[in-house]
């Protein structure tokens, strides 16, 4: 794997289809390798995922936005966890490939394959982006075991006003979590709101600096 930083996408053939990364390719020597996935209603154009990949790798952390088969097949809903969970599995060695430690990620649905499949993978740890711990107003619907059981060092980074999990719903776990004020799913902020979309994203970027500068 070489640095250049305009490397075109890498087509990766899995179990259950074609999945795709782009490569965000650290200058010079890279430390780690942060593979981020989409949700399961968007790609990798999230405003996170493009926020991630436009300053992590000026840290030394080179990011690949990964794309699932059945969004690179160009369908609109999500298979089921099982399905999602193969498809990572199929992706993982060419993201080791590097040699680098990966570190296992992904918003929303994304999150819950990072935390379901990180010890198997051997994940250097996991980036739980907008985590839905349960869906909009359910709360006895709970995910949370599947975060808790990670087994890696894992960092959530939460909006305020998520409806599929705030911050304070959270429950207490060897995680760390960061706020995005005001923000919901998708890491949006209303006019309203005393930060704007901007400051959102810099909370989330400088949460995922730090985190990864302190991983070792």
């Amino acid at each position: 794997m070489t640095n250049d930083t305009t490397a075109p996408a890498q087509d990766v053939e899995t179990d259950t289809g074609t999945a795709r990364i782009t490569w965000h390719r650290a200058p010079g020597r890279a430390r780690l390798v942060l593979a981020v996935s989409h949700g399961a209603g968007g790609g990798i154009e999230a405003r996170d995922l493009v926020a991630l990949a436009a300053v992590l790798p000026a840290h030394g952390v080179t990011v690949a936005l990964v794309e699932q088969p059945w969004r690179v097949a160009g369908k609109k809903l999500a298979p089921a966890p099982k399905t999602l969970d193969t498809g990572w599995r199929g992706i993982w060695p060419a993201l080791a490939e590097p040699g680098l430690p990966v570190i296992s990620g992904g918003r929303s649905a994304g999150a819950r394959v990072a935390c379901r499949t990180a010890t198997e993978l051997g994940a250097h740890a996991v980036l739980a982006l907008s985590f839905p711990l349960h869906p909009p107003g359910k709360p006895e619907k709970s995910r949370a075991a599947e975060l808790l059981g990670a087994g890696v060092p894992t960092l959530v980074v939460q909006g305020g006003n998520d409806p599929f999990g705030r911050p304070a719903e959270f429950p207490e776990g060897p995680h760390e979590l960061v706020e995005v004020a005001w923000a919901d799913h998708g890491f949006a902020v209303p006019r309203r709101a005393d930060v704007t979309q901007e400051d959102a994203l810099r909370v989330i970027t400088d949460a995922v600096v730090r985190w990864t500068g302190s991983l070792r």
